[in-house]
C-alpha cells in the first residue's frame, strides 16, 4: 500500500493544526509555512476536512482552524477517509474485477492487508501522535526556523513551543 501525498499532507496538516491550535485558530498560511504544502492544496484539504467535521474554522481577524473535538476523538483514518485517500491495495478497488471481471487468486490476501492498514490507522489518534516527544522536538524546531524567517527587523511573531 502506498499513501499519497493527500493522504500524507491531510495528516501532517491535522496534526499541525493539533500542536498550534490549542490557544487560537491556525490560519492555512502558517500551516503551509511549518509543512511546506502549498496553500491552494490546504484549502482543498480542508474544504474536505471540513465538510466530516474534523476540523471547524474561524472568521475574522485571528481566524482559521480548530481541530472540530479533542485530538483523542480523531483517528488517522479518520483524516485519510475524509480527503478520500483510498487505503486499498488490491488492483480492483475491492470489485473483485482484477483479472477480466474476474478475482485474482491473491484478491483476499489484499483486501485483508488493505483492512489491516484501515485497522492499524484507526488506532492511532492525531492526539496520540501530538504525546510522542519526537513529533513535540520536531515541531519546536520547525516554530524556531518560522520565527527566523518571520522576522524582519523589529517585528517577532509569537511561537507557541510544544
Amino acid at each position: 500500500m502506498r499513501l499519497t501525498t493527500k493522504g500524507r499532507y491531510a495528516v501532517t496538516a491535522m496534526l499541525d493544526l493539533a500542536i498550534h491550535g490549542i490557544k487560537k485558530p491556525v490560519s492555512l498560511n502558517d500551516i503551509s509555512g511549518r509543512q511546506g504544502i502549498s496553500l491552494s492544496y490546504l484549502e482543498q484539504l480542508f474544504a474536505k476536512l471540513r465538510r466530516n467535521e474534523l476540523v471547524s474554522s474561524v472568521r475574522g481577524p485571528g481566524g482559521g482552524y480548530r481541530l472540530s473535538r479533542d485530538g483523542k476523538e480523531i483517528s488517522i483514518a479518520q483524516v485519510v477517509d475524509a480527503v478520500n485517500e483510498s487505503m486499498d491495495v488490491t488492483r480492483c478497488q475491492r470489485k473483485g474485477d482484477c483479472q477480466d471481471g474476474e478475482q485474482c487468486l491473491t484478491h483476499h490476501l489484499w483486501m485483508d492487508l488493505s483492512d489491516q492498514i484501515h485497522a492499524f490507522l484507526s488506532d492511532i489518534s492525531i492526539g496520540d501522535l501530538v504525546e510522542k516527544k519526537e513529533i513535540r522536538e520536531l515541531a519546536f524546531r520547525q516554530d524556531e526556523k518560522a520565527l527566523i524567517r518571520d522576522m524582519d527587523g523589529d517585528d517577532l511573531i509569537e511561537v507557541s513551543s510544544a
